[in-house]
């Protein structure tokens, strides 16, 4: 039988840089619980507001994969190994970007507008093989129709031509669902995450709002309900 942990948005680290207002599902930087370090693979989700003109300048990483998903506004991305040289690399909503730190690379990330707010989740999960080549990419998900309710990979170890490949025993699938839509949600690893991005969703009876995680285990599929729609991450985990 699977069983189930809720993770309440109002539960989650903040922090405000001013520029920056943060919230943290598991332990990050100066916010640091114990008991929530992660979920398997899965070690960051940040949903993070950047003002317009904001962003964090040029700093670096190793061995993790880093997704970044846009909600609203657009994000500037920058980095050692030639990305973004000419004008930046530009994430916009219904876009995924994944960089692979591997060996180690310096980023920068920036809003690309100077008045407007940048919404966006950025999600770290861990390798499943240390030392690899950094690497980046992006892509552009499939488009979602006005009433639709749909499952599409953002991202997966082989990820089909709509999602960026992550190095990581792991899969993250985008659920939108219209008003009254309903999905199921195959999990093949056995464990599963929930993110309610927007909206409101009911997860196997369980009932999530705007910013709240669900942790799974022993799961098959998950039951995905909205009566009022909403968009979520399904993370498929070993």
């Amino acid at each position: 039988m699977p069983s189930y942990l809720h993770r309440k948005s109002e539960d989650r680290g903040r922090a405000d840089h001013g520029w920056l207002k943060a919230t943290h599902s598991f332990s990050f930087g100066q916010y640091h619980d114990p008991n929530i370090m992660g979920f398997r693979a899965l070690r960051v989700i940040n949903e993070d507001r950047i003002a317009g003109g904001g962003g964090f300048p040029t700093h670096g990483h190793d061995n993790m994969e880093i997704v970044t998903y846009i909600l609203d506004g657009a994000l500037e991305h920058r980095d050692s190994i030639g990305n973004g040289a000419e004008g930046g690399a530009v994430i916009r909503p219904g876009e995924a970007q994944r960089m692979s730190a591997g060996t180690g690379i310096r980023h920068s990330e920036f809003n690309a507008s100077p008045t407007d707010e940048v919404h966006l989740l950025q999600i770290w999960l861990l390798p499943n093989q240390r030392g690899i080549a950094p690497g980046y990419e992006q892509k552009t998900l499939p488009p979602v129709a006005a009433g639709e309710s749909r499952l599409d990979v953002v991202a997966a170890p082989a990820a089909p031509e709509t999602a960026v490949t992550i190095h990581s025993d792991a899969s993250i699938t985008r659920a939108v669902l219209a008003p009254g839509g309903a999905l199921s949600a195959p999990i093949t690893r056995g464990n599963a995450w929930v993110q309610v991005a927007r909206g409101s969703l009911v997860v196997d009876g369980h009932a999530l709002k705007q910013g709240d995680g669900l942790a799974v285990k022993d799961a098959t599929a998950l039951a995905l309900q909205s009566d009022d729609g909403a968009e979520a991450l399904v993370f498929d985990l070993a």
